[in-house]
């Protein structure tokens, strides 16, 4: 097996009512997946420009190592406004420089020593990230673990891109409200979550497929079964990151060799910790790591 753990697509900066917060899922996955003590690594591409230096000087500052190309375009950035909840609503800038990550040598050389990779549906919206993305999910070994973590935003998504995506991954991670956009997409059969998730699952034949339903908890679907974990209830300061958050301590721990009820516990008090801390790379408590 590999060594590396990637998350590749968007980086970017998310700016926020009381200023920018470094963003962007796969960077987030990675961050998490470290603190399992693997080898996350951030791939992305940035602009010539500040903002571009910045997300070097954020990943360094939180050991984050990182493949980011250089490219013509502008870095990108995310406008984020916060509901009474707590919840962020997203304005994403196009045609910017996650949109044109290039698949280069090294690129390739990380690629072929990865363990796991995490790849979603939004930085799949331009179609040299997209080609990029799929030339690395050809380029890892067989028994690379392939997570795709939909992460529906705005329109930045079509079935085509959707469905290659479903085909191509081990693990598919998915919430409430994307599981119902899923389902009208597809008419997925089902009266209920479960149904419906156990026919994605059985459809494209995958190892396991998360479901989170924000407060009204989580499950995973495998061949061994359904687990199902409650939301504990904490003081929100945000929830950015907390999803990526999950998927990165989720992947962790299973390429730690734990079972996948004690993964899953371990997600989820993961990610409720990051809801209590400003911003998605907070530094995880030792003692939520080891359940």
């Amino acid at each position: 097996m590999g060594k590396y753990v990637i998350g590749i697509g968007e980086a970017l900066w998310d700016v926020l009512p009381e200023g920018k917060k470094l963003g962007g899922a796969p960077a987030n996955f990675a961050y998490h997946a470290r603190q399992f003590g693997l080898e996350g690594i951030a791939v992305s591409a940035i602009g010539h420009d500040a903002l571009g230096e910045e997300i070097v000087e954020a990943f360094e500052e939180h050991r984050l190592p990182y493949h980011l190309a250089r490219v013509e375009y502008p870095t990108g950035t995310v406008q984020v406004t916060l509901d009474a909840q707590g919840v962020p609503q997203y304005q994403i800038k196009t045609d910017v420089a996650w949109d044109n990550i290039p698949f280069d040598e090294e690129l390739a050389a990380l690629a072929a020593d990865c363990k796991a990779v995490c790849f979603g549906s939004l930085a799949q919206r331009s179609e040299v990230s997209r080609n990029t993305i799929g030339a690395f999910l050809d380029a890892v070994p067989a028994d690379c673990l392939k997570v795709f973590d939909i992460n529906l935003r705005q329109s930045f998504y079509t079935k085509e891109v959707l469905e290659a995506s479903f085909q191509r991954c081990d693990i598919l991670k998915i919430n409430d409200e994307e599981l119902v956009t899923i389902s009208r997409l597809y008419d997925i059969p089902g009266l209920s979550l479960e149904e419906k998730c156990w026919h994605i699952f059985d459809q494209y034949g995958l190892k396991m497929l998360i479901l989170t339903c924000g407060t009204n908890g989580s499950y995973v679907f495998h061949a061994g079964g359904m687990s199902y974990q409650v939301t504990p209830k904490v003081e929100v300061a945000d929830t950015v990151g907390a999803g990526d958050s999950f998927t990165g301590s989720f992947i962790g721990s299973i390429l730690q060799g734990k079972s996948v009820a004690v993964a899953h516990e371990t997600a989820v008090k993961v990610s409720a910790y990051v809801c209590t801390q400003k911003g998605a790379m907070p530094v995880v408590p030792e003692e939520l790591k080891s359940i």
